[in-house]
């Protein structure tokens, strides 16, 4: 069996030289795409990257979350691939319209890339095309926070000129243990 047949998407294992990477916004899912993202979340939750989960919750839920995603008018979906598999996803947020006074800022959230396929830049090339998308929209702030165990995206965050501002000291439980969080901001664009 190829390292490839090894895993259920078809993606090898481990980084490979010379993969396409892309970045794209998805407005609808073909199945082919569903079952991608799918199995890549399965994956990044097990490796205890994913989201709040702690376990995989079933494909039926995941399914279910990612469609029902694509119905909120305050979110988009980016999609990471390596030659042409989804295998990692990021979120825009915009602030609901009744919140005039935070208008100006949207939020990243749930970046996560499969461990198969980490290590290639694309958790790096998906927050990059999610901040141009923010910044063409006329946002000044873009926020996120995320796990303090998560030390390869603090230290993207940072590299990408995120400013950390603070830290929650009680954000996520994992394992019974209470996990901290780090609150990042990153001034898109100057006050008018």
């Amino acid at each position: 069996m190829s390292a490839a047949e090894g895993h259920p998407s078809g993606m090898p294992p481990g980084p490979q030289a010379k993969a396409k990477l892309t970045v794209d916004r998805i407005t609808s899912f073909d199945e082919e795409d569903l079952l991608a993202l799918c199995e890549a979340t399965d994956a990044a939750i097990i490796e205890g990257g994913g989201f709040g989960w702690l376990s995989p919750p079933g494909r039926q839920v995941i399914e279910s979350y990612f469609k029902g995603l694509l119905l909120v008018p305050e979110r988009e979906l980016y999609v990471g691939r390596v030659d042409g598999v989804i295998v990692g996803s990021t979120q825009l947020v915009r602030p609901p319209r009744s919140n005039e006074a935070q208008a100006m800022a949207a939020t990243l959230t749930q970046t996560f890339v499969a461990p198969y396929a980490r290590r290639l830049g694309l958790a790096r090339m998906m927050v990059i095309r999610a901040e141009e998308r923010a910044r063409a929209m006329g946002y000044q702030v873009l926020n996120l926070d995320v796990r303090e165990t998560h030390s390869s995206a603090i230290a993207l965050y940072e590299t990408l000129g995120f400013t950390r501002w603070g830290t929650h000291p009680a954000y996520a439980r994992v394992g019974g243990k209470m996990i901290a969080g780090a609150y990042f901001h990153k001034l898109l664009q100057r006050k008018s």
